[in-house]
Order: C-alpha cells, then sequence, then structure tokens
C-alpha cells in the first residue's frame, strides 16, 4: 500500500505521544500505584470566554479518572481501550473513521457478582459516548484525532486561486470545473503552495456556495469561496483558521438571518462549547460577519423604533449603536413581504439563548411570544459575544419583527445583485459585525 510521506510522519508522531502518555500508565500499575488518568474537564462549568483572545477556552479544572474508583471506572476502562485500538490503527497504517471506532470496541463484557449471579455490559451503547472517549483522549494527548488519522465525513467545500499539497499530490483548486474541492478530514496535513486571493467568503449555504462558483464570484473579487454546508465540522473551520492564520486572509461569513445562522458565525469565530479545548486551533477569532443581518432587510430605522429598550439596556451607551450612516434596507418594502419568514417559536428560543433571557425579556414586545419565554423558564445567561451593542441591535429587530431571511431571498433578488453589488459593498464599506 502507498502511504504518503506526509501520512507517515504525522502517524509516527502520534504513535510517540500514545506511547509515551500511555507507557506512565502501565509504570504505575508496576510500581503498584493506583492507575490515574489526569485530563481537563470537558464541561460549560470550565469552559470560559476569553475576552482577550475573543475564543472559548478550556479553564484550569482538572479531573482524575481512577480505575479504582467505581464511579471512574468505567469511564477509564472506555479510555484505555479506545486508545488501544486507536494505537493499533496507527500501526497497521490504517484510517479509519468514528463510525469505525465505534464498532471496533462494542462488545459485551460478561462477569458475575459476588452472588454468582451472571450480568453482561457493554463497553459502549451509542456512538456518542464513543465519541466522548475520543474526545476525552484528544485532550490527554494534546493531539487531535485528525492527526491521529481518525477520518470523519468530507463536509465543506473550497474553490479558488489556491494551489495545496495534499498526501504527494499537487492540486490547482482553480481548475475544479463546475465542482469544487471537498476539505479532507485532515487538513493540517494540507501543504499552501501558492494563492492568489484577497480575501476569504464562507457561506452557510451550499447552494449559495454553487450559485456563487458558477458565477465566477471567486474570480472576479480574487476570493476563496468556501461553504460549510451548513453547521461546520472540524475540517472545515480548521481549514478557515489556517487560512487566516497562515495567509493573513480577511475572512467573512455569509449566513441566513435568524438565530440559527448568527450561531454558524460564532462556532467560526468563537469556538463551540463541545471543543473548546481545541478553540485555539479551529476558531478564527478575527472572522466577521457580513450578514444576512436584520439591518440589511429592514434598514436601521428600525433601530429608532427600539431605542427605548435598548436605552433600558444600554443606557447613555445607545448611541453607540446607531450607524452615523443611517443604513438604508437592501430590500424594498415589496421584496421584504414576498422574502421574509415568519419565525417560529424554536428561532425564538435559540435567540433568547444567544443574548440571554434578561434582554430577550426586555427586547420582546409580542404577549404571546413573551408569555412563552416565561413559560419555558429560558433562564439562560446568553453567550458574551452576543451581548454586545451591535449584535443586541440586530436581534432586537428580530423579536420585534418575529421575522427571518434565508440567503437565497438575497439570490432571487438576482445573482449579479448578490454577487456583485451586496457583497462587494458589505465589505468595501466595512458594513460587517466583529
Amino acid at each position: 500500500m502507498a502511504i504518503s510521506s506526509v501520512d507517515k510522519y504525522a502517524r509516527q508522531r502520534s504513535l510517540e505521544i500514545l506511547r509515551k502518555k500511555f507507557a506512565s500508565i502501565a509504570k504505575r500499575i508496576l510500581e503498584g500505584k493506583k492507575p490515574v488518568l489526569i485530563m481537563p474537564k470537558r464541561v460549560l462549568s470550565n469552559t470560559i470566554y476569553d475576552m482577550k483572545k475573543k475564543l472559548l477556552l478550556l479553564g484550569p479544572e482538572m479531573k482524575r479518572r481512577s480505575l479504582l474508583d467505581v464511579n471512574e471506572a468505567r469511564k477509564f476502562m472506555q479510555t484505555l481501550l479506545m486508545a488501544s485500538i486507536i494505537y493499533e490503527a496507527l500501526v497497521n497504517d490504517e484510517y479509519p473513521t468514528i463510525r469505525d471506532l465505534y464498532y471496533r470496541g462494542k462488545h459485551t463484557i460478561s462477569y458475575r457478582d459476588i452472588s454468582g449471579k451472571l450480568h453482561h455490559e457493554n463497553t459502549w451503547d451509542e456512538q456518542r459516548e464513543s465519541d466522548a472517549v475520543i474526545r476525552d483522549i484528544e485532550v490527554f494527548l494534546g493531539v487531535l484525532r485528525e492527526e491521529m488519522l481518525i477520518l470523519s465525513k468530507e463536509k465543506g467545500k473550497v474553490v479558488g486561486n489556491l494551489i495545496i499539497k495534499s498526501g504527494d499530490d499537487v492540486i490547482d483548486l482553480s481548475k475544479m470545473g463546475h465542482g469544487a474541492y471537498a476539505i479532507e478530514p485532515t487538513p493540517d496535513l494540507i501543504e499552501f503552495k501558492d494563492i492568489d486571493a484577497e480575501f476569504v467568503l464562507v457561506v452557510e449555504k451550499d447552494a449559495v456556495f454553487q450559485q456563487l462558483h458558477r458565477y465566477g464570484f471567486w474570480k472576479k473579487y480574487k476570493a476563496i469561496l468556501i461553504t460549510s454546508a451548513g453547521q461546520p465540522d472540524r475540517a472545515t473551520r480548521r481549514f478557515v483558521r489556517r487560512l487566516s492564520e497562515e495567509l493573513k486572509l480577511p475572512i467573512y461569513i455569509l449566513t441566513d438571518a435568524d438565530p440559527y445562522g448568527w450561531y454558524i458565525y460564532s462556532v467560526f469565530k468563537i469556538g463551540s462549547i463541545t471543543l473548546s479545548y481545541e478553540s485555539e486551533r479551529l476558531a478564527t477569532s478575527n472572522a466577521k460577519f457580513i450578514g444576512v443581518s436584520m439591518t440589511d432587510i429592514f434598514g436601521e430605522e428600525e433601530v429608532a423604533k427600539n431605542i427605548n429598550k435598548l436605552a433600558s439596556i444600554f443606557g447613555k451607551e445607545i448611541k453607540k449603536i446607531i450607524s452615523k450612516h443611517g443604513k438604508k434596507a437592501y430590500l424594498s418594502e415589496k421584496e421584504r413581504r414576498n422574502y421574509i419568514i415568519k419565525a417560529k417559536k424554536k428561532d425564538v428560543e435559540r435567540a433568547v439563548e444567544l443574548v440571554g433571557y434578561d434582554v430577550a425579556d426586555k427586547l420582546i414586545s409580542n404577549p404571546e411570544i413573551k408569555k412563552y419565554i416565561r413559560q419555558k423558564k429560558l433562564g439562560v445567561s446568553g453567550y458574551p459575544w452576543f451581548r454586545t451593542p451591535e449584535w443586541i441591535k440586530e436581534i432586537s429587530i428580530f423579536f420585534s419583527k418575529l421575522a427571518k431571511l434565508e440567503i437565497e431571498a438575497m439570490a432571487s433578488k438576482g445573482l449579479k445583485f448578490l454577487a456583485d453589488t451586496y457583497i462587494p459593498a458589505k465589505i468595501e464599506t466595512g458594513d460587517w459585525i466583529d
């Protein structure tokens, strides 16, 4: 089997780290000491928002996982079992998927208790359980699963004037025809060879990505065009981070104008709670949200209607959230009637999650929705990065209108409008949220 030199290096490095870290467990056993795994706690209470770095990071709290602790024995066993499976895959030049690892480790252990009664217990029952163990191993080793050549389904795609080396092959991403390069599950093993681009545009929707690609947007505006096809996977997030960090390209995110789209932007920029231990490698803190924003749809005159509500939150700071330019809407009243979609209660719940119940309660005026939110007892505190003047200005319009809009609506106004007016104007005028 022909294995690339890049894979060989990654395989050897991961094997060395695995041997070193788990040899210490074997040493403790040989010395008659309790076998213990010490690793950072992957829990919400140990996840912090670093205001300076603008990233979600894992806090300083550690946990001890001991084989002789009845509450931790099962997790200890699962961790060592998964580590041994990963080690064997590396030794045997294999490329397992996370689904493969789930099945390789799934089996039943039979034992008798003190009274002689026979019991049967599975190593794990569902994949989410084995996935959590893989994340624990990543934290314990300080190595991403991708670096251990564990694969996952490709999701993100990219096209543009960028030449890369993947494995032993050189690939020109400007010569993909009507298709695009699927971002591989091991983005750190990609080498950037040459690039001719001025910025990166990340599009939430794959359909809009395809439209912009066919239209030649990336050629005309010297852009690297990427789609996350919804919630971004780890590979896409890491690829975007590398483009920003190594090639110093500005990153712009284009999503639907709804709480789910805004959260997708947040994952790219700040990171996610589940993967907070890898935010410094996956999140792109300088990514900018260019739209679709609520002020793009309704203009800033809608903000003025919410001035009293906003003042109750920001006080004298209120003037800072009103644009000096008196921004006008990109859509006419007729277009708004045609394109906007009525927000569902789930959308409202997600918006409350973003800004916090205290802020949402002041901004929501619809009696039915206000009652619904109170009955749901959504006493959430919100995310600090969404509790800013610029974001609350946008979300105040969402709560006022209880409406959302998909990117496709901008394309329906005309692909030329989206590609040649809307996106360029947003970038050129600095009409974004950072």
